[in-house]
């Protein structure tokens, strides 16, 4: 379990995420939403290390955030940020062997070949690993990055906004292999997500930040509430149920 106690984070005279407090549960999803600023991807980046927090402590499994080594750490928890690009070609093969540089460091060995190759049959991508990254769709692109997360092999996974500018079917395949991750694999998945429909559908747990503060911290049924939605986002919802799933219309 990752522990996030009390953290905060100013960045010069403005305070982005102030005194957050929650946890991360191996074999769940967590959402993390609210609106635009209101401190979601440096939660994450302080959860992470990417950031280090102004005040408040991160433990992973029993062992406080700055204790662990570097290497180690990337051993324990992956990262997916909001801008994946790669200044060099790629197949996605290639790109996916990089989720093996914390164990073999570039020397690949046959148990690092034989993880690359789960990754991308899990993920359905065996036709297209020979394909340059350039050559492929954005949906496409990003499955191969979450191939990458994969190969890695950590406990925690955390995507920042991985569904950004991708259409409804990659969409849809991304939050089902999301699901899997956490339901078959037993990872702890936190994803940063504005669309609360796939949060309501995909998640077990939601979070939801307002003005760098956790406003709601709660199962999918507690959060998606109208009242609950409309003091987040400061905009009217309606709340209907399909298929046995919440789901908001706004409008």
């Amino acid at each position: 379990m990752i522990i996030l106690d009390k953290i905060s984070k100013a960045f010069g005279q403005q305070r982005v995420v102030s005194d957050a407090t929650t946890d991360f549960e191996k074999g769940k999803v967590t959402a993390v939403i609210g609106p635009n600023g209101a401190g979601k991807s440096t939660l994450l980046s302080m959860a992470t290390r990417l950031v280090s927090p102004d005040s408040g402590t991160v433990v992973i499994d029993g062992k406080a955030i700055s204790d662990w080594n570097t290497a180690e750490l990337a051993k324990s928890l992956a990262v997916l940020r909001q801008a994946n690009s790669m200044t060099m070609r790629f197949t996605i093969r290639e790109l996916v062997a990089f989720g093996r540089f914390p164990y073999s460091k570039g020397n690949l060995t046959a148990a690092d070949n034989e993880a690359i190759d789960q990754a991308i049959h899990y993920l359905d991508l065996a036709e297209l690993q020979h394909r340059y990254l350039d050559e492929l769709s954005g949906g496409q692109r990003q499955l191969a990055f979450i191939a990458m997360v994969i190969a890695q092999d950590t406990d925690y996974v955390f995507l920042d906004e991985p569904l950004n500018n991708l259409d409804i079917r990659h969409s849809l395949s991304i939050m089902k292999t999301v699901q899997r991750l956490a339901h078959e694999m037993g990872k702890a998945v936190i994803v940063v997500i504005h669309d609360i429909n796939f949060a309501a559908c995909y998640a077990d747990h939601i979070i939801a930040m307002k003005k760098g503060c956790i406003v709601a911290n709660a199962t999918v049924n507690d959060v998606i509430q109208a009242d609950v939605l409309e003091d987040i986002y400061d905009t009217p919802f309606n709340i209907v149920e399909a298929n046995g799933k919440r789901m908001c219309l706004y409008y």
